[in-house]
C-alpha cells in the first residue's frame, strides 16, 4: 500500500495523556500519526485536538467533525436532569438575579467560562447579547462520569471526578444502569459518535451533566481502543459522514455542496 493511502490521525498540539493513548491505539491499527497539517493534506485524515484549531484547519483537511446540537441538554427530560435547563441568549442571562450555572452550548465560544455566576452582572461584558448560552439550576455532583457513545451504546466510559476533584476509575454497575436509561431516552437526538457526561448527586440520585465532542475529550480510565472507535467516527472525513449525522457536523465547517473554506497561506 502506498504511504499516502494509509489513514492519518492528526494529533494537534499540545499532546495530552489521552492523545498519547489514542496514538498508540491508532498505530496498532495501522494509522500514520502526524502533528502538522502539511503531512495530512490529501490523505484520509482523522482529528484529535481543540475546536478552534479544528475550525481553522478542518476545511483544508476535509473533516466532518460531529458535535451535539446546542439545545440537546435543554431537551433532556427533567427526570434525567434533576434541574431546570434552558437555551437562551446572554441578554436574558444578564437579567439573572440568583446564582445560576451558565455555559456556552458548545466549545465555539472561548470567552465564556462554564461556571456558577452569582447573578447576571458577573457575566463577561465583552460578549454580544445575542450569544447563545445554557442556563441551569445549581446542583452538586458527588461523582461525575464520562460515556463514549457509538450508535446509542456506551462502548467505553470512566468516572472522572469526585466532588469536583479529578479521580478516574472504571464505571460501576450503578453508573452503567443510568447510562442505559439516559441513552434509551436521548440517543435519537445525538450524533452517532458523542461523549455524554453524567453524575451522581449528593442525595444519591443521578443526572445528566452535558454532551460533548469526543475529539476533544479526555478518556480518563476508559479503554483507549474503544475510545478511538468513537473519535474516528466523530472526527473523520466529511465524505464518510452518514446522512443521519450530517445535521451534527460542526457548523463552522463546510457542508456538502457548499464552497470549501479558503486555504491558509
Amino acid at each position: 500500500m502506498n504511504d499516502r493511502d494509509t489513514p492519518v490521525l492528526l494529533l494537534h498540539p499540545p499532546r495530552t495523556t489521552t492523545a498519547e493513548l489514542l496514538a498508540r491505539a491508532a498505530v496498532w491499527r495501522g494509522h500514520d500519526l502526524v502533528a502538522h497539517v502539511a503531512q495530512a493534506e490529501g490523505r484520509e485524515t482523522y482529528w484529535y485536538g481543540g475546536p478552534l484549531a479544528a475550525d481553522a484547519l478542518g476545511g483544508r483537511l476535509g473533516l466532518g467533525l460531529l458535535e451535539p446540537a446546542d439545545d440537546w441538554l435543554a431537551q433532556v427530560p427533567y427526570e434525567l436532569l434533576g434541574r431546570s435547563v434552558r437555551l437562551t441568549t446572554l441578554a436574558e442571562a444578564r437579567s439573572l438575579r440568583e446564582p445560576s450555572f451558565v455555559k456556552p452550548p458548545s466549545a465555539k465560544i472561548d470567552l465564556l467560562p462554564a461556571a456558577v455566576y452569582r447573578d447576571g452582572s458577573a457575566l463577561p461584558a465583552a460578549l454580544d447579547d445575542r450569544t447563545p448560552v445554557l442556563i441551569s439550576g445549581v446542583v452538586e455532583f458527588a461523582a461525575e462520569y464520562r460515556l463514549f457513545v457509538l450508535d446509542g451504546e456506551a462502548v467505553a466510559g470512566s468516572r472522572y471526578a469526585v466532588y469536583g476533584r479529578p479521580d478516574p476509575a472504571p464505571l460501576d454497575e450503578e453508573a452503567r444502569a443510568f447510562a442505559r436509561e439516559v441513552l434509551e431516552a436521548t440517543a435519537d437526538g445525538l450524533p452517532g459518535a458523542v461523549c455524554v457526561d453524567m453524575g451522581r448527586l449528593g442525595d444519591g440520585g443521578w443526572a445528566v451533566v452535558e454532551a460533548n465532542m469526543p475529539w476533544f475529550a479526555h478518556c480518563y480510565a476508559a479503554e483507549p481502543d474503544r475510545v478511538l472507535d468513537v473519535v474516528l467516527r466523530a472526527a473523520g472525513p466529511l465524505t464518510r459522514v452518514s446522512d443521519r449525522d450530517l445535521p451534527f457536523v460542526r457548523a463552522s465547517l463546510p457542508r456538502p455542496n457548499e464552497p470549501a473554506a479558503r486555504r491558509e497561506p
